[in-house]
This record gives structure tokens, sequence and C-alpha cells, in this order.
């Protein structure tokens, strides 16, 4: 007896279904693999803006302890102390994150302060680059994050 369905030429491969579920396969494999991917370039810049800030601190102290004080701007410690030069200007953005720096001159009442900011350059939506907000002034000896989308400030929880 005959088979109902009989290769007529003898041509052997896959038939239609079979491909549509290969190609559902791999594209599945691939929009798992891409949001991977983006949780671990977020969670890269979270990790190097921490320790961007700890440099910084070093940089400052080190700055203030050769200059009575006082505190230096992003270009005063790119010229002085070694900070890289993609940390010149304002509000330079490295590895995802902007930093914000804030510098006040000692007085006869108070010393000289900095305070730092590191925030996401785009904190919401599926290419964001951080989730976490962080900050550190010289008064603190740790840093503080935020997972709420808003600059961090001292009373947020050291990480």
């Amino acid at each position: 007896m005959m088979s109902a369905r009989k290769n007529s030429r003898g041509q052997q491969g896959f038939n239609l279904i079979e491909l549509m579920i290969v190609m559902a396969i791999i594209g599945l494999i691939i929009g798992v693999g891409a949001l991977a991917w983006s949780a671990m370039i977020r969670s890269g810049n979270e990790a190097a803006a921490t320790g961007t800030i700890d440099r910084i601190r070093t940089y400052q102290a080190q700055y203030a302890s050769r200059n009575k004080g006082k505190f230096g701007t992003f270009d005063d410690l790119i010229r002085v102390s070694g900070l890289d030069e993609q940390f010149s200007g304002e509000r330079p953005v490295v590895n995802g994150y902007v930093f914000t720096m804030t510098v006040e001159e000692p007085s006869d009442a108070r010393p000289g302060f900095y305070s730092i900011n590191a925030d996401p350059q785009v904190a919401e939506g599926v290419t964001r680059t951080g989730t976490r907000h962080f900050y550190t002034d010289s008064s603190l000896s740790t840093i503080k994050a935020t997972d709420e989308n808003r600059p961090a400030k001292a009373d947020d929880p050291a990480i």
C-alpha cells in the first residue's frame, strides 16, 4: 500500500511550518538576548558612575590639600589631578551619565564645599542608560543613590 502523502519527486527538506517555527524560535532568542544586553549595559554604566564619583572624591581631597581647603571644578581637576579629558565643561556626559558638580569657596565662617550628582543621560524607556541616580559631597564619606526618577541627594540611602 502506498502512503497518502507521497513525495513525487523524491525531494527532502523543510516544509513552510517547520521554517516558520525555527524563525520564531530565533526571533525569541534575539529578543531575550537584546533585553539582557541592555540590562548589562545599564549595570555597567551605573558601576562606572560610582567608580568615577569615588575617583573624583579622591582628586578633590588631593586638590584641597594643595590649595588651602579650596575644591576644584572639573576643569581644575583635569589640569592638576589627572581627571580624564572627557570630564571637561560644566555637565560632562560619560558612560551614559551626566555629571554635575557645584563648588563653594571656603570662607572664614565655613570650609570649602563641593557636591557631585551623576544622573542617567536617558532615565526612561528602552534606550535608558541607567536607572539609579547618585550623589556625594565633601561632608559625606559615602555615595548616596536613589532609584526614583530624580537627582539623588544627601538624605538618600548609601550604596
